[in-house]
């Protein structure tokens, strides 16, 4: 396999987690006794460009299916931040009824219909029906397509070149980046510019966020791949903010590359931090794979430890983040019986590999668990607040990653 970015030969692995199925290819009850589809989970890195990335086996229509199960609308506090970064990034370009957004992964309008209430004009591209149609109800134009190059261009002769361009959590899900940044640099107005949000390889490094790893995140990014791939594609990045999101992600800006604005410093400033945490060293990458296997081991040491004792174990979040660990420790329903998650999408099926069944969050208020392990560890305070009253019956709240804590 070769680099998807640079084409040079990939050698090294930075983490083997098996196989596993799409994080989330939720299973029907009717589906619980047919196969599932299980793919490599192995990452790479690549000591040329540096970037890490997913071995080559699922493709993205296997994994981004027409019933997509993942509703942005669903996270309170991710709804705030979409309305956050409308109001600043309007303000900061002066955007108005004259400007055109393009946001590649509408997913279901939690974002574009901030600019709808705003009266400035957008579409989003989103390809999964169901949040597609989610977004259309919202009064959000969507084209249902793959973002590329190809469909860049045809916005292009459309006349539909965009002011700006925004793209969260997207970008480290494109299977061919080297096309989707191609893209961005065609559908992108002279003087216009592209904000593009993803996790930081830098914190998934410091925080041994393995469980981020899934086959939809095809690409796991520094500051510094970014920076080669967009420089590669005629494109500069312009500023870079740091962001708490998902246990830490970049918001990068970027233009064209022969547009008249200054970089900033914190550009510099951040590839000087990846450079100098080891993130082009090889020795950094060998040592994850130790570190993962560990939080793995005392998961399961910790709920086989709750079982003995005749504790009860619930899960909060079907998310991908749990989908993964779970599936890399083996845990099945004899460790952990249930999980909830607030998404109606999702209730009343099973996490895909282990079987966990998907209740409302309801059932924990009937079921009384002494522990509720939050999967997705980057929303804990939001399900600390929204559940703190099992603080009545004495329950407790724990996480496993980046270590097993309990609050």
């Amino acid at each position: 396999m070769n680099c998807r970015h640079c084409q040079h030969p990939l050698q090294h692995v930075f983490l083997d987690l098996g196989f596993a199925p799409p994080s989330n290819a939720y299973l029907s009850e009717a589906e619980l006794g047919k196969p599932e589809r299980y793919y490599p989970l192995k990452l790479f890195v690549c000591e040329h460009c540096w970037l890490v990335q997913t071995e080559d086996y699922a493709q993205a229509d296997e994994l981004f299916s027409p019933d997509y199960a993942y509703f942005s609308s669903t996270s309170s506090s991710w709804l705030e931040h979409a309305s956050r970064y409308t109001t600043m990034i309007a303000s900061r370009l002066g955007l108005n009824s004259n400007s055109l957004v393009i946001e590649v992964a509408a997913n279901d309008g939690y974002l574009l219909r901030n600019f709808v209430s705003a009266g400035i004009p957008c579409l989003g591209i989103e390809p999964t029906d169901s949040t597609a149609a989610a977004a259309e109800k919202l009064g959000i134009p969507v084209l249902r397509e793959f973002f590329g190059k190809s469909l860049a261009q045809r916005l292009v002769y459309e006349g539909k070149q965009a002011d700006l361009i925004l793209g969260n959590n997207v970008y480290a899900h494109v299977p061919d980046i080297n096309d989707f940044t191609a893209g961005i640099k065609s559908a992108l107005k002279p003087g216009g510019t592209v904000t593009l949000e993803f996790p930081h390889l830098m914190r998934l490094l410091e925080h041994t966020q393995f469980d981020t790893v899934y086959h939809e995140h095809f690409s796991y990014l520094s500051l510094y791949s970014a920076n080669r791939i967009f420089a590669s594609a005629g494109l500069r990045i312009y500023d870079v903010e740091e962001l708490p999101t998902h246990g830490g992600s970049l918001r990068i800006y970027g233009c064209h590359a022969d547009d008249s604005r200054d970089t900033s410093t914190a550009v510099a400033n951040l590839l000087a931090e990846e450079n100098h945490r080891g993130m082009q060293n090889l020795e950094v990458y060998r040592q994850f794979q130790a570190r993962a296997e560990r939080v793995k081991d005392d998961l399961l040491l910790f709920l086989i430890e709750q079982k003995r004792a005749g504790k009860k174990v619930a899960g909060y979040g079907a998310a991908a983040k749990g989908c993964t660990l779970l599936n890399y420790a083996g845990i099945k329903p004899d460790l952990l019986p249930y999980v909830c998650d607030a998404a109606l999408s999702k209730q009343g099926k099973y996490l895909p590999g282990t079987h966990v069944p998907i209740l409302s969050p309801d059932a924990l208020r009937e079921r009384k668990p002494d522990i509720i392990l939050i999967l997705p560890w980057n929303i804990k305070a939001e399900v600390m607040q929204q559940m703190a009253d099992i603080r009545e019956w004495g329950g407790k709240f724990a996480v496993a990653v980046p270590e097993i804590r309990e609050f």
